[in-house]
């Protein structure tokens, strides 16, 4: 299917969408610009297209296919894809992995997820299908044994291991604790989650001579977002022009940013689907342009990544790079942030994965010997390792040691685990970089 004229998309989707027609009511006629368009409102968007009774889709559900977003806020969501959609949709991301450092005759091991309507593993698994170059396809998937899986990638001199960025992470935990590497991996393919620089001594370790890359950027229920940019920052992403039009919005104001190096979220316009139609669609990520020309730009993660501690906010991202500037010798090997309240205040506990012993943490008598306030140790090993994290974060956010001292939040609490123990979707396997606890009832 040709990309379509932003007039005869609008123009389609308001005769056919009971959504559209009524989100564009009071719109002229005739629109021809995205800007005239209003931001989908995500919360209505996701109410008018479920299984029965949908006022999203353009016609009748007879001919598609149907795949289920990973759902971790418990309230899963259905995307769905004609044959014709699916193949275009495959085909140019397919054409985006040769970007990404494809290669004639590489052998790739595709570990994401398949299964339960998840999306991951059939969308690599035929984008490499249809890729420009030849290639060799692992179906292996993301929930096989891992020394099943490292017998199979020695077995076939795999050169490319594809998959979320918590399964090469576990695979890598793997490989370490049996003091193995596999040095002929010269690809870590990374998709569905971000990669954080916590996580790339493991991977190091376990595959010396391997680059980690994004495998590019997209949604089951977005779409194409970008294709993976060459270069030092796996975050950078180029628009899928013609086919989908990438928006960076102020995130006040709602209008369009044109500068580079100013944050905003994104909104994605998919100019050949049709079924389900994704036009002026909220993908949930923040991002900024990095060559607007180019249309370059930087994902820096999710847009509701964050916590909210009292009233302290922290953003995810400025926590891992706190952390990580705390540690100089990269001994955390996987960051995650634990919202809990005890006692009527709300706390945080940083749990952080390291690839030794847990136990080292040396918490005060009776505590539990993994979890330790972190402004209560100084000590060796990760004891001082936690007294250092507390100390960034106080002088980055100065509101959180004023608000402990006013005792409104507890103490910034430290847990340290083994990487396997950190906790995951239990559906699709990605990590949960956010964890709230506290009960909303």
């Amino acid at each position: 299917m040709p990309v379509q004229l932003l007039t005869d998309l609008i123009r389609f989707v308001r005769h056919n969408s009971p959504f559209y027609r009524d989100l564009y009511a009071g719109l002229p006629d005739q629109v021809d610009e995205l800007t005239a368009l209003p931001v989908v409102p995500h919360d209505a968007f996701w109410r008018a297209n479920t299984p029965r009774r949908n006022s999203l889709l353009t016609g009748p559900l007879d001919e598609a296919v149907v795949f289920k977003s990973g759902g971790t806020t418990g309230a899963p969501k259905f995307s769905v894809y004609t044959r014709e959609e699916w193949r275009e949709f495959t085909s140019a991301f397919g054409s985006g992995l040769v970007a990404a450092g494809l290669r004639p005759g590489h052998r790739v091991a595709d570990l994401f997820y398949a299964g339960e309507l998840y999306a991951s593993f059939t969308f690599v698994l035929d984008s490499l299908h249809r890729a420009p170059v030849g290639n060799v396809r692992l179906p292996i998937g993301g929930g096989a044994p891992l020394a099943s899986t490292v017998h199979t990638l020695e077995e076939f001199d795999v050169d490319v291991v594809a998959g979320t960025t918590t399964t090469l992470c576990g695979l890598a935990d793997h490989l370490v604790r049996e003091g193995r590497q596999l040095p002929g991996v010269q690809i870590l393919f990374f998709g569905g989650e971000g990669l954080f620089e916590d996580q790339r001594p493991l991977l190091r370790k376990a595959f010396p001579q391997a680059e980690v890359r994004s495998i590019g950027y997209a949604g089951v229920d977005s779409g194409l977002l970008g294709e993976a940019v060459p270069g030092a920052d796996p975050r950078v992403h180029r628009a899928f022009t013609p086919y989908t039009v990438v928006e960076i919005l102020d995130e006040h104001t709602g209008e369009p940013l044109t500068r580079e190096g100013v944050a905003g979220r994104v909104v994605v316009t998919d100019l050949r689907r049709r079924l389900m139609p994704i036009i002026r669609y909220p993908v949930g990520d923040r991002a900024e342009w990095t060559d607007v020309a180019q249309g370059h730009f930087r994902i820096l993660g999710r847009a509701e990544e964050g916590v909210r501690i009292g009233a302290v906010s922290l953003y995810t991202q400025d926590v891992h790079d706190l952390v990580r500037a705390a540690d100089p010798t990269d001994r955390v090997i996987g960051v995650q942030l634990v919202v809990r309240r005890w006692d009527g205040r709300d706390g945080l506990v940083l749990r952080l994965a390291v690839a030794g012993d847990p136990a080292d943490g040396q918490p005060s008598p009776g505590r539990d010997p993994r979890s330790v306030d972190a402004d209560e140790v100084d000590t060796s090993g990760l004891g001082h390792l936690a007294s250092a994290i507390a100390k960034e974060i106080d002088a980055a956010r100065p509101m959180y040691a004023a608000e402990v001292g006013a005792a409104r939040i507890h103490p910034l609490r430290v847990e340290w685990v083994r990487h396997g123990e950190l906790t995951v979707n239990p559906r699709t396997g990605k990590l949960l970089r956010v964890i709230d606890e506290r009960p909303h009832s």
